[in-house]
């Protein structure tokens, strides 16, 4: 646990198009501790896990996390590795969503070995930034059709 017996909360995503799974996260965070700290990732680093920019820019999406009432403070998430920065924030407990995750996430043994906790939440079914970017996609394409016929 820290060392003023807060409990400090990472939860870290690229928090595109904020939506209601990204607030169901937050806020299941936020439940788990004290002090709910969000690594918001850097428009490079969402190049490079997911292969593709983000809609918003780090900027914009780093405001509308902070501006959340469940959030504390926000970082740059600048790779996808969280040892350096759990163990600068001393961090007690990762929270990250199931949805994408195979195996463990990074940071997770880091958790392990220090005795700490990682936290796998639960999934909003059919609420993803992925989902959103596709019905925008469609949502437009239908729109040019209805407009050449």
């Amino acid at each position: 646990m820290s060392r003023d017996k807060r409990v400090i909360v990472y939860a870290a995503g690229t928090w595109d198009m904020f939506h209601v799974g990204h607030l169901n996260i937050l806020r299941n965070a936020k439940a788990l501790g004290d002090v709910l700290i969000v690594g918001v990732k850097t428009d490079e680093a969402v190049l490079e896990f997911k292969g593709h920019h983000p809609l918003l820019s780090y900027e914009d999406r780093a405001a509308v996390v902070a501006a959340c009432r469940y959030v504390d403070a926000v970082v740059p998430q600048q790779t996808q590795k969280k040892d350096d920065l759990l163990k600068k924030m001393d961090v007690d407990i990762l929270v990250v969503g199931d949805d994408r995750w195979d195996d463990k996430v990074e940071g997770h043994d880091y958790m392990m070995t220090e005795g700490r906790r990682v936290v796998y939440l639960p999934y909003t079914i059919g609420r993803s930034s992925s989902h959103l970017r596709e019905a925008l996609q469609r949502f437009y394409a239908e729109q040019k059709d209805d407009v050449e016929l």
